[in-house]
């Protein structure tokens, strides 16, 4: 007697989603056959990440040993989280976060807005070729180095001989160690990175406004708004997407302000508020030889910054924003 198999009910959902996801992977495989050049440009870019990026991070694992050059990576002793609790048991890792982090509300709080706000200004400037002297102007600090904007600025602030204080002096005040005194350390330090990179930063907004259906303004200008409604309330609201892309990008940078700006502001006098965990990782794993507490200390700084990616991005989200991913 024969006997008929009789198809179990959860096998036709499989087999569904079986096709589905064949199909899906035919779909992306017609799309980047149609759109091959464009991934072929995408390339070199991935292959820097994966070596320079990626594949660095396998040198983490020191971080949980006593690292010894000539024994490797293969033969140095294990020591779990010795150099963690090393960390965030000594006095400095409370300097460093304090320092880290007053200067990176500083840039939330004061640098963040300006390049938006310089970026609108430039949209009401109807004048193009005045336009296009004022974006040269400002976009060429960005193309010097730290090294040169530090040295200019050692020029005007120095005490011997510096313009600034020379005419403090020349008005009758008493000079002022802008470059040595904890006090003035933030300042010049926040004067420099808007010099340096305001104007640049100014690019992607102005992108982003240029996209903005210009049926918008139109309408706006119909129902009576002037420049500054139509900016409120038709500008800022088509770029706020990316508004908000850029501060979750710059969120995840918390404890990554950059190594070489303020390695040139250091000194003994001021070290009490300019020492950051970019410095204290180049002292600590090139100067002392320290190279598994300097890797613990990347290490923090790399898993803090992700957190807060993934954080803001879920918050972003949560309040209907796209989100970086």
């Amino acid at each position: 007697m024969k006997v008929s198999s009789v198809p179990s009910p959860n096998m036709k959902p499989n087999m569904n989603m079986k096709m589905k996801k064949n199909n899906r992977t035919t779909e992306n495989l017609l799309r980047m056959q149609k759109h091959k050049l464009l991934y072929l440009m995408v390339l070199p870019g991935l292959v820097y990440f994966i070596i320079f990026k990626y594949f660095p991070m396998g040198g983490l694992v020191i971080a949980f040993q006593d690292y010894q050059a000539f024994l490797g990576i293969t033969g140095s002793p294990w020591v779990g989280m010795k150099h963690f609790i090393r960390l965030f048991t000594e006095p400095t890792f409370f300097m460093l976060l304090r320092n880290t982090l007053v200067l990176f509300a500083l840039n939330i709080v004061i640098f963040f807005p300006l390049p938006i706000i310089l970026a609108l200004m430039l949209n009401e400037v109807r004048k193009r070729v005045f336009k296009n002297i004022i974006q040269t102007i400002i976009y060429i600090p960005h193309f010097m180095s730290w090294v040169i904007i530090v040295s200019i600025s050692y020029v005007f602030l120095t005490v011997d001989g510096g313009v600034l204080n020379e005419m403090i002096a020349a008005l009758g005040g008493e000079k002022i160690s802008f470059l040595t005194s904890p006090e003035w350390l933030r300042t010049v330090y926040m004067g420099q990175v808007i010099w340096k990179e305001l104007g640049w930063s100014t690019i992607i907004y102005l992108s982003a406004i240029t996209v903005v259906d210009t049926q918008l303004y139109e309408a706006a200008e119909m129902d009576g708004a002037g420049r500054l409604r139509k900016t409120w309330h038709v500008t800022l609201p088509a770029i706020r997407p990316v508004i908000i892309t850029l501060l979750i990008l710059k969120i995840g940078s918390t404890l990554d302000l950059g190594f070489e700006h303020m390695y040139l502001l250091l000194n003994s006098l001021n070290r009490e508020v300019a020492e950051i965990f970019d410095t204290y990782i180049y002292t600590a794993g090139l100067k002392n030889g320290q190279l598994s507490f300097s890797t613990t200390v990347g290490l923090f700084k790399g898993v803090v910054g992700l957190i807060l990616i993934m954080g803001s991005n879920r918050l972003a989200k949560k309040f209907g924003e796209d989100g970086v991913y």
